[in-house]
């Protein structure tokens, strides 16, 4: 008998069985995303206990599911390694789960049912149509049906009944209920949603102006902007010597030069860009795609930021997040994060607001400022009417001055 006292017990690792070649394809998959060898093993680990209580536990592949990685994540451990837990930390479970996922992805396992919504047929008529027809985007579409949703079980299934009276009652009491910000939300939801069933034959015509006007002066507050050596300071607070501060100065450059918004920079991909001629092509609202010039500061950082500091993954969108897995914004939330960060950095205190529209706005201003025409600044910034532009007109004192009537008594 050999005697083992003072050694250190032998490691003894989990047995996978029939899940180990998967977790080997699942930690090359973590690979192929940029993840460190450090992520990789805390992943893989995680997947091996995972594959291993399975086996115990007598779970084949079609049970792999949710309930399985909360099974799993409640499981009394005495596993294989010397492993004492009561329960398994909810940041073991999650990759675990990942390991579930990714299983799901591959065809392995049944993919986790959707949840299941009912969704009246008119309403997903109406987001088709405003889809189709009115070229809003998916997450437009998807607030306006909520809106609706919110309000159909007051207004009655059957449009053909509705009345200008039951209108203005259902949107009375909604409007006891919500902040004004979201009752001006509610109400161009539910004059579309009536405009549709009129234009689909579903009620009468004219009922959309039966809802009742939410009070609001028109364009009556300024502009929130910046002054120009405000905007150049954000610039300059990025370095060109690490990856992050190379796309937040592009993205910063394509928000300050070309008054684009936050969802037009968060969609930018590789082939928009046409470097032959100096131009790029955006997409915004109503998915109206332009093409708009390209200032030579915005497209020195843009190669530089796709040259020396984007993710090489086969990804066509233009700007990545900056850790791995390196994947596109899912939000144009995450642009207006790069200004405040900016912002932030550059110590500007106090910002009339924090978001990506303090930047269109200033460089209207600005073009404005410079001499520019109302329409010319209203091609740049997209605008389909010449009124939207002209509110940037009320921060241009000088011209305002040549005017201005004198005060025709002393103060």
């Amino acid at each position: 008998m050999v005697s083992t006292k003072g050694k250190a017990p032998k490691l003894v690792l989990m047995d996978a069985g029939f899940l180990a070649p998967l977790i080997v394809e699942f930690a090359y998959s973590l690979e192929a995303l940029a993840h460190s060898g450090l992520t990789i093993r805390g992943y893989t680990d995680s997947a091996r206990h995972f594959a291993a209580w399975v086996c115990e536990v007598g779970l084949q592949l079609d049970g792999l599911g949710k309930g399985a990685v909360d099974g799993f994540a409640r499981h009394h451990c005495r596993c294989a390694g010397g492993r004492r837990w009561n329960r398994v930390s909810a940041k073991y479970a999650r990759r675990a789960g990942r390991f579930v996922t990714f299983l799901a992805e591959c065809g392995v396992v049944p993919p986790p049912p959707a949840p299941a919504e009912i969704v009246h047929p008119q309403i997903l008529d109406y987001q088709r149509w405003l889809s189709v027809h009115r070229g809003l985007s998916d997450r437009s579409v998807s607030r306006q049906g909520r809106m609706v949703k919110r309000l159909l079980p007051a207004l009655g299934g059957d449009p053909r009944v509705y009345s200008a009276t039951t209108i203005r009652a259902v949107f009375r009491a909604e409007a006891q209920r919500c902040s004004p910000s979201h009752i001006r939300t509610m109400t161009s939801a539910l004059r579309g949603y009536l405009r549709f069933l009129a234009a689909s034959g579903l009620c009468r015509p004219g009922l959309d102006q039966a809802v009742p006007p939410v009070l609001q002066w028109r364009l009556s507050a300024l502009p929130r902007y910046l002054p120009t050596a405000d905007v150049e300071r954000l610039i300059a607070t990025c370095a060109l010597s690490n990856p992050l501060d190379l796309r937040d100065r592009a993205a910063l450059l394509l928000l300050a030069r070309l008054g684009l918004r936050a969802g037009d920079v968060c969609g930018l991909r590789l082939d928009d860009f046409d470097w032959s001629a100096g131009a790029v092509r955006v997409c915004g609202k109503s998915r109206r795609s332009v093409r708009l010039p390209l200032p030579q500061d915005v497209g020195d950082a843009v190669l530089a930021y796709i040259k020396d500091g984007r993710p090489m993954v086969v990804e066509d969108r233009l700007f990545l997040r900056s850790k791995a897995p390196y994947r596109p914004f899912t939000t144009s939330s995450s642009i207006s994060y790069i200004v405040d960060r900016a912002l932030r950095r550059a110590g500007v205190e106090d910002p009339p607001s924090k978001g990506a529209s303090l930047l269109r706005h200033s460089a209207a201003t600005t073009m404005l400022r410079a001499g520019a025409t109302l329409e010319a600044v209203g091609a740049i910034l997209r605008h389909r009417s010449l009124d939207m532009t002209a509110h940037y007109a009320k921060v241009d004192v000088t011209m305002l001055e040549t005017i201005a009537q004198p005060w025709p008594g002393e103060a």
